[in-house]
């Protein structure tokens, strides 16, 4: 039964895929949810920059291989056409609606209306379904209308019917009237493209394809294509295009000179040539999303998108990469290939198949059909050719394949692999990999048959052949074994681990690979040294690897290594001076993780095992297809309470300042590559801000925060995984610095400072002038208390002086008194004398005695008068007494001279009787010459005359300390 499950589904296979190639390319499916907008795409175009642009029910969406954006119509009507102007505009055509977008100053897309130009009564019109360019003008077609812009002028050309179509072919405007068939445009007038037509009337045009020349391809909705050459119109006839046709022939464009890709409402894509032979068919069988193609389009780099009605797919047509899907109802993985007796033959988790090929130069392109090898149903572990023979390693034995089917050899476990013992052929002797060792099988007249050696230890699923009687088994979580077939076929195995040289007991394999036994590990390769018997690191692979992981190791017939590192495949390509490291990161992640399997047929044919089916490399191509690489700032976003966008990714980027608030930037940038995004990386630098490029990432977006004010230059680059690398693009922008540090800032700063040195300045004077003045009151102060220190001093000094004075005073005063009293005495004496010479002359009786008594008499009274000599006595007084009666006179002038003298006599405290005898009068007469005085100094009773005479000395003295002090300050 499974047998014949299996043949019926070969027949559905092959019915299936009778009329394609064996390699597919591989096809990208862009879901609306992807892309953020609706799910019909009408038009594409692609801009000089490499953006790609959809028409799409929402309006327009681009896309640059990472980034999509959507950009709405006023109306926010579908866009069913697109042209891009050598100027860059981008025209679309909406219900209603027409116009261009444009970048602004700012990169950012902006729609400009056309509609004011267009004569009122000619603005009502439905959906514009075709744009096309010719020479300055730009044509806008909708059912009823063609609307010519030309120099800003819209000219229209109504039609009684309908226009059905509307293209450029070899320069030349081509149209469809529903009533006068196809039309040429000719110096503003719309002429029959034929005079006399063969084409049907009713048939509808969906495309007009140049080929080079004066050729080009019509292709109609359901009517079939037709080649115009030379003004001749002819029908091609094929069983394909009778076949397309009946799927209605929606847009078709020319991949190259001899082939058209057509698109078709319920048949996907196909691709022909000129004669109507199917090339390739592209349909949700091989991947499309949907079989529904509302649009098609062949980039620059000649790979084809297919704006579908629910999806967008892009087809990797030029790529050097394609699918092999073996059997496409149920796919499954691809474990092993093996070119032999010209046919190639796929095992996979579901059998194995078989293709015949004729040519080698690039399988993909093989037009036939890959068939299923009898018997062989089940998990294919690999295929191996041993003395011309094929043989299956097969999860339920060992099998050799012959005539397309498999027949088995041993059945005793699965088989993994099978290897001749000698490098001599034919070998005699065959080493077979199995689940429980290794097998060996004897070659006998042509046939291989069991063997009397049995070496059951482990899985042997990595062997190598060390040569007849020693052999190489790898166990990834054991180590290396050795086994050895000895005399008598006794058979020796040794275990190779951590104490031989090998670093890991885990992720082991063997290889031989440039003549070397060399063991894969987690660090690195390394190589037998038979002479130790051990493993060491492996010099000449170090330089290589430089001690990377490996875990599968395949040397082509060139000499090139491929390779597996972790999920990665690569390949050491020796075909210049130095070894060359290149990766495939379009196919990382897609290999049987820990079944992998690549098998360089040649430089055009390297067949690699995947998850589903197998990936097809032309490396040759693949190494010469370096595409030119553009890298584009898609977009530049200032981060802040509120995002700001700077350039929006479309033109030439402005000058672009940004203010301190806002100094946090996001970058967004692209490579245009499509298709091959996962092998582009990126490097950036900061100019201003960062001391080096980055290293290389695949990341697409950079941050950086809080950027000192400043002006920087944010440049970006693309590398392929070739090491073809792009020019690098730069972008300028300025931080503005905050307002505390603007040029009105410093301003104000430099006056603020200056009015702080002013006010400084004057706050200095001020409280220079403050300390001044306490210096100056200090000063004063201790001015003052010198003075006062001084002035105590002085009354000190005066006070010793006045006590030296009232010390000499009072001895002058004892002087005076003692004087006074001589004089008192003197005088008393001599009055006495003169008493006793007054009795004495009225005693005697003598003539003589008289005249002599009143001589001597005479003689006292003129002593007497000399001793009244008050001139001198004041002189003297005034010393004493400082200028007292000098000071009393000026005081008193009315004062006579026997008044100053009682004064002096009474300042000298002398007593009554002793002033009467110095004045010569009685002492009652003393009395009323104080009397007298005391009127004449006004003085009244109850002020003695003493004290009075004493205070007119000590306010003297006052007066005179004062004086002092005023010439002393």
């Amino acid at each position: 039964m499974r047998t014949i499950a299996f043949l019926l589904c070969l027949c559905y296979c092959f019915a299936a895929s009778a009329q394609n190639t064996i390699g597919l390319p591989e096809i990208i499916g862009y879901t609306k949810q992807a892309y953020g907008a609706g799910t019909q795409n009408w038009d594409i175009k692609q801009d000089s920059n490499g953006i790609v642009y959809f028409g799409n029910n929402e309006g327009l969406l681009s896309f640059d291989g990472t980034f999509w954006n959507l950009y709405r119509l006023p109306n926010r009507t579908i866009i069913r056409a697109i042209e891009i102007s050598k100027d860059g505009k981008i025209y679309i055509g909406g219900q209603n609606e027409l116009g261009y977008f444009l970048p602004d100053k700012f990169g950012k897309l902006q729609y400009h209306s056309l509609l004011g130009l267009i004569p009122k009564q000619e603005r009502s019109f439905d959906d514009v379904w075709n744009i096309c360019t010719l020479g300055n003008s730009i044509f806008f077609r909708t059912n009823r209308r063609i609307f010519q812009l030309s120099d800003n002028v819209v000219t229209v050309y109504p039609t009684t019917t309908e226009w059905r179509f509307m293209a450029v072919s070899n320069r030349q405007l081509i149209a469809q009237d529903l009533q006068k068939g196809i039309l040429v445009f000719e110096n503003g007038i719309w002429a029959p493209l034929f005079k006399d037509p063969p084409f049907p009337p009713a048939a509808l045009v969906t495309a007009f394809v140049p080929l080079g020349g004066d050729r080009s391809l019509l292709t109609t909705l359901r009517d079939g294509i037709f080649l115009y050459q030379s003004n001749q119109l002819k029908k091609i006839a094929s069983p394909d295009l009778a076949t397309l046709s009946a799927k209605m022939i929606y847009k078709a464009i020319a991949v190259d000179r001899n082939h058209v890709a057509i698109a078709t409402s319920f048949d996907g894509c196909h691709i022909i040539d000129e004669t109507g032979k199917l090339i390739q068919s592209l349909t949700h069988e091989e991947g499309v999303q949907t079989n529904s193609v509302r649009s098609i389009f062949q980039d620059k780099d000649n790979n084809l998108w297919l704006g579908l009605d629910n999806g967008i797919d892009f087809v990797a047509y030029n790529n050097a990469i394609k699918h092999i899907y073996p059997e496409k109802q149920n796919i499954g993985s691809g474990y092993s290939a093996l070119f032999f007796q010209n046919q190639l033959y796929l095992g996979t988790t579901n059998g194995l198949y078989t293709v015949p090929l004729d040519d080698l130069t690039n399988v993909s392109y093989t037009r036939r059909t890959l068939t299923p090898v009898s018997h062989s149903e089940g998990q294919v572990w690999s295929l191996s050719t041993v003395n011309n023979q094929l043989f299956m390693g097969h999860h339920e034995g060992a099998f050799q394949v012959a005539n397309n089917q498999a027949s088995l050899l041993d059945n005793k476990t699965g088989f993994w692999t099978f290897l001749p013992a000698s490098n001599v052929l034919p070998s005699s002797l065959m080493v077979a990999g199995n689940y429980l060792g290794l097998s060996f099988y004897n070659f006998t007249n042509g046939h291989f048959q069991k063997a009397g050696i049995q070496a059951q230890f482990e899985s042997a699923r990595f062997i190598v052949v060390e040569n007849e009687h020693s052999f190489w088994v790898a166990h990834p979580y054991k180590g290396l074994y050795r086994v050895q077939i000895g005399t008598g076929n006794t058979v020796s195995v040794k275990l190779y681990n951590q104490n031989n040289g090998l670093v890991s007991p885990n992720n082991n394999y063997v290889f031989k690979v440039k003549n070397r036994l060399v063991a894969a590990t987690e660090k690195g390769i390394y190589e037998y040294n038979s002479q130790k018997d051990a493993f060491e690191a492996s010099d000449f692979f170090k330089e290589i690897f430089h001690g990377t992981s490996i875990r599968y190791l395949k040397e082509d017939p060139l000499g090139n290594i491929w390779f597996v590192h972790e999920k990665e495949l690569g390949v050491v390509d020796f075909s210049e001076a130095r070894p060359r490291l290149i990766y495939f990161p379009e196919l990382n992640g897609k290999l049987v993780s820990g079944f992998e399997n690549i098998y360089p047929l040649n430089e055009h044919n390297i067949f690699i095992g995947s998850e589903k089916g197998f990936y097809h490399v032309d490396f040759d191509a693949y190494k010469r297809n370096t595409h030119a690489l553009q890298t584009q700032l898609r977009m530049a976003k200032a981060i802040g309470k509120k995002d700001t966008t700077l350039f929006g990714g479309y033109g030439t980027p402005p000058k672009t300042e940004v203010s301190y608030q806002a100094n946090s930037l996001h970058f967004e940038y692209s490579a245009i590559l499509y298709g091959q995004q996962p092998n582009i990386e990126y490097s950036y630098y900061l100019d201003g801000f960062d001391h080096n490029w980055s290293a290389w990432l695949a990341k697409t977006e950079k941050d950086y925060t809080n950027l000192p004010a400043g002006h920087y230059v944010f440049q970006v680059k693309a590398r392929t995984n070739l090491g073809n690398e792009s020019a690098v693009y730069a972008y300028s922008f300025t931080i503005l610095p905050p307002w505390y540090q603007t040029t009105i800032a410093y301003a104000v700063y430099v006056i603020a400072f200056l009015c702080l040195i002013f006010f400084l300045h004057r706050w200095q004077k001020k409280k220079f002038l403050q300390q001044q003045l306490k210096y100056e009151e200090q000063q004063r102060q201790l001015q003052y208390l010198h003075q006062l220190e001084l002035e105590k001093n002085e009354k000190e000094i005066v006070k010793l002086r006045n006590e030296k004075l009232e010390a000499e005073l009072a001895h002058k005063n004892t002087e005076l008194a003692s004087s006074a009293m001589h004089l008192v005495q003197k005088g008393e004496l001599l009055s006495k004398i003169k008493e006793e010479l007054v009795k004495l002359n009225k005693d005697t009786q003598n003539e003589k005695s008289p005249e002599e008594v009143k001589k001597i008499i005479k003689i006292l009274g003129t002593e007497e008068k000399m001793d009244e000599d008050w001139e001198v006595f004041a002189q003297h007084f005034d010393k004493v007494h400082s200028d007292f009666l000098r000071t009393l006179k000026k005081q008193y002038p009315s004062l006579t001279p026997n008044d100053s003298k009682l004064c002096a006599y009474l300042r000298m405290n002398l007593s009554t009787k002793e002033i009467a005898q110095l004045m010569n009068i009685s002492v009652r007469g003393v009395e009323i010459s104080r009397y007298r005085l005391r009127k004449k100094l006004e003085l009244p009773t109850s002020v003695n005359l003493f004290d009075f005479l004493l205070n007119i000395d000590e306010s003297r003295k006052a007066g005179d300390e004062g004086s002092a002090r005023a010439e002393l300050n």
